[in-house]
């Protein structure tokens, strides 16, 4: 199965007076990066959220953002921390003595203040509870989000998928055409040789088949495009193969793709023929469209 890099995933839960959201968001990225944004007391759980997500995700940028609120019960029992108050006051105070910096606190930006209102239980930038309670937490709530975001990411990858298969069948009709064209290149080129050999031939000069023949084969050998029609049609098989298994596929779908184009460019000028050089630009404009999809997927 395909996965895009692109998705969106979200879950909440409850944990000692608090309620805890997690978002998760991923964009296309060439490696797996994990940017973390989560209360300050929870980043000694940094290490393990993101072995979580590597465990889950093998390539795209992903944020994770952890929120903690307390709920309407919890805040019915909030205290004010007087301590914590006469503290930014007298902070607020040395930093004007000392430092001759202007402006006032607000009730405002005293309330926004972490540590004013705690929970008669505790201070409220502890959440409750022993630290493998609050990892387990942590890790069942990323698991959930991550989950949802995967959902997400299998329905794209399964779009453009289908849509790579599409374009995969209609490279595959234009190298059956360029195939079935191939063997005329030499025929068609011996005939019009011949015939303006004829026309030139003003019986001044003796006509050499055996010289003839000789140019014949080397034009055949120079424009012979066997080889570069049947990797075509190994690559084409190795990305039907990728986009139906289960590993990540985005680095060797692109590797693929590069190599695709190398074979088309070299039957452009290998090919000495308005239509096999018509078919090998159209076969180029699909491989970009390819390029850009396949560009999104894991």
């Amino acid at each position: 199965m395909s996965f895009s890099m692109t998705g969106y995933g979200q879950s909440s839960l409850q944990f000692g007076g608090y309620k805890i959201t997690f978002e998760v968001k991923s964009v296309n990225n060439r490696y797996c990066e994990v940017v973390l944004r989560m209360p300050r007391d929870w980043t000694v759980y940094e290490d393990m959220l993101r072995r979580i997500v590597q465990s889950h995700i093998k390539r795209g940028r992903v944020d994770v953002i952890i929120n903690r609120e307390v709920t309407e019960e919890a805040a019915s029992l909030q205290v004010l921390n007087r301590n914590a108050v006469k503290s930014y006051l007298k902070s607020a105070e040395v930093l004007k003595d000392e430092f001759g910096l202007p402006g006032e606190l607000t009730l405002r930006d005293i309330l926004s203040m972490p540590g004013v209102m705690e929970l008669k239980d505790g201070p409220a930038d502890e959440t409750s509870g022993s630290d493998e309670e609050c990892s387990e937490m942590l890790a069942r709530g990323l698991t959930q989000s991550l989950q949802s975001l995967l959902q997400m990411r299998a329905r794209e990858g399964s779009y453009l998928a289908a849509d790579l298969f599409s374009r995969l069948g209609h490279l595959e009709e234009l190298q059956a055409r360029m195939a079935a064209l191939a063997p005329a290149v030499v025929s068609e080129y011996r005939d019009k040789l011949r015939l303006r050999l004829n026309e030139l031939n003003d019986g001044t000069f003796p006509f050499e088949e055996h010289k003839f023949g000789m140019e014949i084969a080397i034009f055949a050998d120079r424009c012979n495009i066997d080889e570069e029609l049947t990797r075509l049609y190994s690559h084409f098989e190795q990305c039907r193969t990728l986009l139906n298994g289960s590993e990540p596929a985005g680095r060797k779908l692109d590797f693929l793709i590069q190599e695709m184009n190398r074979e088309t460019n070299t039957i452009g000028s290998k090919c000495n023929h308005l239509t096999l050089v018509n078919l090998t630009l159209e076969m180029k404009a699909e491989l970009e469209k390819i390029r850009e999809q396949a560009a999104n997927i894991e």
